[in-house]
């Protein structure tokens, strides 16, 4: 096993407890699918958040799914002129038999211009837009 980062963003539609809970759970939900995480493998994760964003904490997501025993941390961050607005970031730190070519980064919504190199035609998977249980 080796340790290893996993990164998304994901844009949330308002500055509203619903809206930012939700991104966070669609984001984490497509991270964990994706990429085969467990709990039990994750030694933290680091959830930033642009500063239009100050109606809850997107680590309560994290909670809500179910880690209680991970370390979380919530920062801002930085402001940028040309930023994205209403972005919500996360690094998961895991222990994974992955090399680095398997993991997959996710980055869903508005925030795919955060990564244009992963999505050359400027679209995301149908399995990303939609909440887990929703369908594809």
């Amino acid at each position: 096993m080796k340790f290893r980062g996993v990164r998304g963003a994901i844009t949330a539609d308002a500055n509203t407890a619903d809206a930012i809970l939700g991104a966070a759970r669609q984001l984490l939900h497509a991270l964990i699918e994706a990429n085969g995480i467990e709990e039990d493998d994750v030694a933290s994760v680091i959830f930033t958040t642009t500063a239009d964003l100050t109606a809850a904490y997107p680590a309560k997501a994290a909670r809500e799914l179910g880690w209680r025993r991970t370390a979380l941390l919530g920062a801002l961050e930085m402001n940028m002129d040309e930023g994205i607005e209403h972005c919500i970031r996360v690094l998961i730190h895991w222990n994974t038999p992955k090399s680095l070519d398997e993991i997959v980064h996710v980055y869903m919504l508005g925030a795919i211009a955060l990564r244009p190199d992963l999505y050359p035609d400027n679209r995301i998977s149908v399995e990303q837009q939609h909440e887990p249980g929703e369908g594809t």
